[in-house]
């Protein structure tokens, strides 16, 4: 439901209902749009008869605070057992870019002493 809101920059329920694969109903819809509302993921105003949500974040804001949350909750908050599970889970190969990037993320990190 986030990403249909993200996608359209802003969306009703109906909206957001129409841009989800296989729904739930509308009134589910409209409950979780309120819970995402009272955790601040969203935003609510009225249009008429309508509320119109929008995201409280930023896309880079939202994904980071939930990657903290999924570090906090499945590896004790421990980013390196987090790192370690995205390598052995993904199949794909990494380039020497990505090799490099890395490592330059790493030292910038151990440099600033994180």
């Amino acid at each position: 439901m986030l990403d249909v809101v993200y996608r359209l920059g802003s969306a009703r329920a109906r909206e957001v209902l129409g841009g989800i694969p296989d729904p739930p109903s509308y009134s589910a819809v409209r409950a979780t749009l309120q819970i995402m509302v009272a955790k601040g993921l969203l935003r609510k105003r009225r249009e008429g008869r309508n509320d119109v949500y929008t995201p409280a974040r930023t896309p880079l804001q939202a994904s980071r605070a939930a990657l903290k949350q999924l570090v906090r909750t499945f590896f004790g908050g421990s980013a390196v057992d987090a790192a370690a599970a995205l390598f052995d889970a993904s199949d794909a190969k990494l380039s020497d870019a990505d090799h490099a990037r890395l490592r330059a993320l790493i030292d910038a990190a151990r440099r600033e002493g994180r």
